[in-house]
């Protein structure tokens, strides 16, 4: 029998959530599984967009991460102030917890403050009370330009921001509202979702522009005028505004800068197999990661990796304190939706790990797998919360 082991994951997202889960499930209970998250509650993210179009309540889209406890999950509520990788330490709170594993789960640092005037001027797409936000003024707008803004990449949930500026074009079109409304996208992507290949990106853009939503790529944000409702960029452009949605700009997070983890690129860097870092029992999984593919662009920050990654390292871990090879390993495999409004989601899935390019393919909207997202999105909250 393996002595006790503690096994200490850091944040409380997708990526987390089911990293202890299935710890939790694979060990014996004299192992110790702590998950460590500053909010109380777990808010599922791919369901931000119907919180904007009014078709979710933040109550149904959130779980209390105390529920897990009843797993013999050991759930400690606080902020992650420093990591010391080379001990599988963190302090919480003031507080020092170590594990013989540590698997950092903190996902991406959302950071609309380092861009002056942003806050100010916009609403935030990527935060519960930003989608809140959101829905009433989307509710309010009578007449005036819509923008929706990438400050920049990469970004998570990267179909989320096409997504919303179609999903408004329908809402304004419902409401019969749509000709006194205009409505852009402005990114530093050369197209959208440029990860998943040139062809899957021309599909989405053609069905941006078939709705009639002014597509702007190449667009590198470079300042915001709150007062006069006007975005700057890089090329010379200017955009007027009388709503802003923006995606905000994403780093690592700072405990993880600062202990020394991330590479050239920003981002934790990992093994893309196995996902652990360059310290022994250090893992990292999720939106804090960096992974570049064949085609020279990052591996996507979505959940479906996310949970993907998760999957793998809790398999080695608890192979290795069993005795056994850890054998498992992240192939690269991944889906999302694509909602375009009225009722209709496209679906998009593939091996973003093939050579010398992703494989990657789009399925057309239909209804079917409108009705498929919404119903994955309630049950992943039943399953893992």
């Amino acid at each position: 029998m393996a002595s006790r082991k503690t096994l200490l994951i850091l944040g409380g997202g997708v990526a987390g959530v089911v990293a202890a889960t299935r710890l939790r499930q694979r060990l014996p209970r004299e192992h110790r599984v702590v998950l460590v998250e500053r909010a109380a509650e777990f808010v599922f993210q791919s369901a931000f967009l119907r919180l904007m179009t009014g078709q979710r309540t933040r109550a149904a889209i959130s779980r209390p991460l105390a529920h897990l406890e009843q797993r013999s999950i050991e759930v400690i509520r606080g902020e992650v102030e420093a990591i010391d990788p080379a001990r599988r330490a963190a302090r919480v709170n003031g507080r020092e917890l170590s594990g013989d594993y540590l698997v950092l789960a903190l996902g991406a640092e959302l950071a609309p403050d380092t861009v002056p005037g942003l806050v100010e001027a916009g609403i935030d797409l990527y935060t519960a009370d930003g989608a809140a936000r959101l829905s009433g003024a989307r509710r309010d707008f009578r007449a005036g330009r819509i923008v929706v803004l990438v400050c920049g990449t990469p970004f998570k949930c990267p179909a989320a921001p096409y997504e919303a500026a179609m999903l408004l074009d329908a809402d304004f079109r419902r409401r019969g509202l749509r000709d006194a409304v205009a409505i852009d996208l402005y990114t530093p992507e050369p197209g959208p979702m440029p990860s998943a290949g040139p062809e899957v990106s021309k599909q989405v853009r053609q069905m941006i522009e078939a709705k009639g939503i002014g597509y702007h790529p190449e667009h590198a944000l470079a300042g915001v005028d709150a007062s006069l409702q006007q975005l700057r960029f890089a090329n010379g452009a200017t955009a007027a505004f009388d709503l802003l949605a923006y995606v905000p700009p994403h780093r690592a997070p700072r405990c993880a800068r600062e202990a020394g983890l991330c590479g050239a690129g920003g981002w934790v860097e990992v093994d893309r197999a196995t996902l652990a870092t360059r310290f022994p029992g250090v893992y990292a999984i999720g939106d804090a990661t960096g992974i570049a593919l064949a085609n020279g662009k990052p591996l996507p920050k979505a959940a479906v990796f996310a949970q993907a990654e998760a999957e793998t390292v809790a398999r080695n871990i608890a192979d290795l304190i069993a005795g056994r090879p850890a054998a498992n390993r992240f192939d690269g495999h991944g889906a999302c939706f694509l909602e375009i409004g009225d009722g209709r989601a496209g679906f998009g899935s593939g091996n973003f790990y093939a050579e010398p390019a992703p494989a990657v393919t789009m399925k057309p909207p239909g209804r079917l797998m409108h009705w498929a997202k919404a119903a994955y999105e309630k049950y992943w909250l039943y399953k893992w919360l």
